[in-house]
């Protein structure tokens, strides 16, 4: 059994994969951006805890931290919340996965959530304004893009810990619309297989871009060290927070 936290995980992607960890007898926290988008929820009676933060406002993401923190080492955190438009895009799914993995200790796996659109990402880091999305091209694509560098940046870093990034396909959520053309029920299962399984059976072991459980390429920017390190200077300088 494992104890696991899933950010943003009251719908889509996030619910199902809080639904199929706990099925699978694990320890699960549910991440809510308000109690509100909990409330109703049948999955809340059967997790460990629930706990509520908004990534898009930074001092609610710091004070998240903090409540994440206090329940315990975690076997595995699933960077799962994401926004694809608005103003909170680049603190969302980057600045916040960020900042929760500066500031709480490190799981024994790190996941985050990427896309096939990261490949449309801007390499730019000098185009890249962390407060202002709406001055940064492409920002969805470029968010998913950071966060994948990141996973690979970790997964270097941090030995002890596997790192790695998927891309959950097209799938009809909210995000992704009714016509995506891709399976919500099989876009859980990469992430909650890297959570959980043996690590004998993860080839790679960590660093590793996946697509319904085949590792795959991701855009070469993220696996440059020299584009890695200056993105996390970037984020470091944005937050005033540095990476342990």
């Amino acid at each position: 059994m494992s104890l696991i936290l899933v950010t943003g995980s009251t719908t889509g992607v996030g619910l199902a994969t809080v639904e199929g960890l706990v099925a699978a007898g694990h320890d699960v926290v549910l991440h809510a951006r308000t109690p509100e988008r909990a409330a109703g929820l049948a999955i809340t009676d059967r997790v460990r805890a629930v706990v509520h933060g908004d990534l898009g406002d930074r001092d609610e993401t710091l004070r998240l931290a903090e409540e994440v923190e206090a329940l315990g080492r975690f076997d595995a955190v699933i960077h799962n919340a994401g926004v694809m438009t608005g103003p909170d895009v680049l603190a969302v799914n980057l600045v916040a996965p960020y900042l929760l993995t500066a500031l709480t200790t490190p799981p024994g796996r790190w996941i985050a959530l990427s896309s096939s659109m990261h490949r449309s990402g801007s390499a730019d880091l000098e185009r890249l304004d962390l407060g202002d999305p709406s001055r940064t091209r492409g920002a969805y694509e470029t968010s998913k893009l950071c966060v994948t560098a990141l996973a690979m940046a970790l997964a270097d870093a941090r030995t002890d810990t596997p790192a790695h990034a998927v891309d959950p396909g097209w799938v009809p959520t909210r995000m992704g619309g009714s016509g995506a053309s891709d399976s919500l029920a099989e876009a859980p299962r990469t992430q909650e297989w890297l959570a959980t399984a043996d690590l004998a059976d993860i080839t790679p072991p960590t660093g590793g871009y996946w697509y319904h459980r085949e590792p795959d390429r991701p855009h070469p920017a993220a696996l440059d060290p020299a584009f890695q390190a200056r993105l996390l200077n970037r984020l470091e300088e944005h937050t005033g927070v540095a990476l342990p």
